[in-house]
């Protein structure tokens, strides 16, 4: 990543370092806000509505984070990438798995993709600590809430003994399978 300079007190190559680490999360983010968009347009079934309605909350602090995320970026002397492009040639996951389905199903595929997001920004989180701890207390506020993100969508999942149904799952097709066949009552 080309850099322009460094702020006081972080060396041109650590300003450099975190602005990679923060370049994947960028990609990660404004991915995530177009999964979660797709989500939100192709759930169907009960609870349809109670679901398109909290993707929407979720996708607008997404983009918030994204928006610190690049905002940061340029503070250490980066240029933040936000282009489709970009983000399609440097991403290391692929595509959502899931087009038009059920409620349990798109909840199972997405909290495989929250365990995914959340372990790629506690990653960056120790990254951070070891150079910055401004950019280490943003990585650690946006995990906060995308922890409480897969809280909510968990919360639909889970059965009355606290089972949830995407435990063991491998994929987002095995969750998404398992959650649409559990008994979410029981």
């Amino acid at each position: 990543m080309q850099h322009r300079y460094a702020p006081a007190g972080i060396e041109p190559g650590q300003a450099r370092e975190l602005s990679d680490v923060l370049q994947d999360r960028l990609y990660s983010l404004l991915d995530m806000g177009l999964t979660l968009k797709h989500v939100h347009w192709n759930v169907v079934g009960p609870g349809f509505i109670a679901v398109h309605e909290m993707l929407d909350e979720h996708v607008a602090e997404i983009r918030s984070m994204a928006d610190e995320t690049a905002e940061r970026i340029a503070t250490l002397g980066g240029i933040p990438n936000g282009l489709p492009g970009g983000l399609t040639e440097s991403r290391g996951w692929g595509d959502y798995a899931l087009g038009r389905a059920v409620v349990p199903a798109h909840l199972g595929a997405l909290d495989k993709v929250y365990d995914g997001m959340i372990s790629s920004h506690r990653a960056a989180i120790e990254q951070a600590a070891r150079i910055d701890p401004i950019t280490e207390d943003m990585l650690i506020a946006q995990t906060s809430t995308l922890e409480m993100f897969q809280w909510f969508v968990r919360a639909h999942l889970e059965d009355t003994s606290g089972r949830l149904p995407t435990a063991g799952s491998d994929s987002q097709i095995d969750a998404a399978a398992a959650a649409a066949t559990a008994d979410h009552l029981g």
